[in-house]
């Protein structure tokens, strides 16, 4: 069998997805998901030929960051079945946590995903076994999105670490129509969150029940961002001489995936005028587990580059601009509390970074210019909260950005055979 390197990119048994409840979420075992599940007692696993091979050529350990295995990737023996495959450690035989995704959502997996744990300057290799016979294992869906009617027309996502939404187009027709409760803006939003369990479901009911409940502190979080029309937490503009240009609201959404491991959707966007210039968008949105930042991969046409921007709410923060590494970053005061936003920019296209501030209220940003190659636009987005215990200062903040900008930069090398 030819050998067949892919790359690795940030954000098992089969797993059985259902609906999040209050109930089931108190009983989540999270170390399961976070070193592995096992086979079940009496399984039979048989190998299927194929063989992974994952290789870390940085000088730190890797982990939280996921491999993709492509069904067209493999040689499948005549019966063998893709979406029956599971990963399993060549060492250790245990059997990680994964998770297939349709990709072109023709009702068949394409992808298999994973997330291997690499010591510095090594490899390991994993086998991918059929397991056939064994009892499906329910795992939480960490990595969470969906399209909320209830609340508008909202679009929500979160992993583990975060939580994120943006607003479609019924939010802008009350805006427009002059309709209490309305919102115009493609900015993104983030929700606060301070556990690793999913909360988007059970805040949103909270929600209906009380509204506005879930701006309130509780020992899960809040939400008390504000984003206003300004680009939130890596919202994007075109600028055209002075003046920044912006979307309305998200027109048409698609859930790809939701899972263990990754949640995927994609945003459409009429097109908007820049100055005389038309813009064409989509927004292909992916968040991974363990990972802060939002992965956008964004379709546009009308313009050489684009820009994603941090709000700088009361412009008492410390802005940081590093062109030459590829990201921008935000720590600020933030109610009681402190908070750091970011926008990586990966492979060297980053052309510039601006410190934007106006009298214009939630207009204030500090962008970074992002190239357009071949009508794509690439970039990450996200924040730490200092009440989530993980980043507690600007430095500490400022150094995930760092490591995390090294990674994608130096994917993990895999190969299959």
């Amino acid at each position: 069998m030819p050998l067949i390197k892919l790359k690795a990119g940030l954000c098992a048994l089969p797993f059985t997805r259902k609906t999040l409840k209050t109930k089931q979420m108190k009983n989540i075992l999270f170390c399961a998901l976070l070193t592995g599940a096992f086979l079940t007692q009496g399984c039979k696993e048989e190998a299927s030929g194929h063989t992974v091979t994952v290789k870390n050529v940085l000088e730190v350990s890797r982990s939280n960051e996921t491999v993709e295995i492509k069904k067209s990737d493999l040689t499948l023996k005549e019966g063998e079945s893709f979406d029956n495959l599971a990963v399993q450690d060549v060492t250790t035989k245990a059997i990680l946590v994964s998770q297939f995704v349709d990709e072109d959502q023709d009702g068949k997996a394409d992808v298999l995903l994973f997330q291997p744990k690499i010591e510095a300057k090594s490899e390991k290799q994993f086998n991918l076994v059929s397991a056939k016979g064994t009892t499906a294992q329910e795992v939480t869906e960490f990595c969470y999105s969906r399209f909320v009617p209830e609340r508008t027309d909202d679009y929500a996502w979160e992993n583990n670490k975060v939580a994120f939404r943006t607003y479609g187009p019924v939010a802008q027709k009350m805006v427009e129509n002059g309709t209490k409760g309305g919102t115009l803006s493609s900015g993104i939003d983030g929700w606060l969150k301070k556990v690793e369990y999913p909360i988007i479901n059970k805040w949103y009911a909270k929600n209906d029940k009380a509204p506005g409940a879930y701006h309130l502190p509780s020992p899960e979080g809040l939400d008390n961002f504000h984003v206003g029309v300004s680009r939130g937490i890596g919202g994007t503009a075109v600028k055209s001489d002075s003046t920044y240009y912006v979307s309305k609201n998200f027109t048409n959404w698609k859930t790809i995936t939701t899972g263990p491991i990754r949640t995927s959707f994609i945003l459409d966007y009429a097109d908007w005028d820049a100055n005389g210039n038309m813009i064409s968008e989509k927004k292909h949105i992916s968040l991974d587990y363990g990972s802060n930042l939002t992965k956008y991969e964004i379709e546009v046409g009308g313009t050489n580059s684009i820009y994603s921007g941090l709000t700088l709410h009361e412009n008492d923060g410390v802005p940081t601009e590093n062109v030459n590494e590829g990201w921008i970053s935000y720590w600020e005061p933030h109610g009681d509390s402190e908070l750091g936003t970011a926008v990586v920019v990966p492979h060297g296209n980053m052309m510039s970074s601006e410190y934007f501030v106006t009298s214009l209220k939630d207009q204030s940003n500090l962008y970074a210019q992002i190239k357009v190659n071949q009508e794509k636009a690439v970039f990450y987005s996200g924040f730490g909260w200092k009440e989530a215990n993980e980043f507690t200062t600007k430095e500490s903040w400022e150094n995930y950005i760092k490591d995390f900008t090294l990674k994608i930069n130096n994917p993990l090398e895999v190969s299959v055979h």
